[in-house]
């Protein structure tokens, strides 16, 4: 059940402080750079977190289990032990984690795309600033 603050009957409510505030706070999760990456990751199935650790060039050990943690709370991934000697830990993504994949691939795609033409916006943007 959604709270009441994200179930919207006019378009006009899109902008009320509870509903943006809602919005908010999930786009910051789903939004933010080691998320974007970790939910890109698991799209293709069940990882290791030492392979996911691997995979995410820059992130610490502490801020994936971090990351994955929040993700975890939300419902977005799933967790799963595999007892034994040394216990084998994978994630995955949720039904709810699958459904973000899409839209975080697109915007990771446009990024990829469109990452020369907005280093080369900032470049300009600095020697502007420069020249003020």
């Amino acid at each position: 059940m959604l709270p009441a603050s994200f179930i919207l009957t006019d378009p006009a409510d899109d902008h009320l402080p509870d509903t943006c505030r809602g919005v908010s706070g999930v786009l910051s999760r789903v939004g933010d750079k080691w998320s974007v990456l970790v939910v890109r990751l698991l799209g293709d199935g069940p990882v290791r977190f030492s392979d996911l650790h691997r995979r995410i060039g820059g992130i610490s050990k502490r801020m994936l289990t971090l990351t994955l943690r929040n993700l975890e709370r939300d419902g977005l991934v799933t967790r799963h032990v595999t007892p034994g000697k040394s216990p084998r830990v994978d994630y995955s993504l949720t039904p709810l984690g699958q459904s973000l994949w899409q839209p975080v691939m697109a915007l990771a795609d446009w990024a990829i795309a469109h990452k020369f033409e907005i280093q080369h916006a900032r470049q300009q943007f600095d020697l502007n600033a420069q020249d003020s």
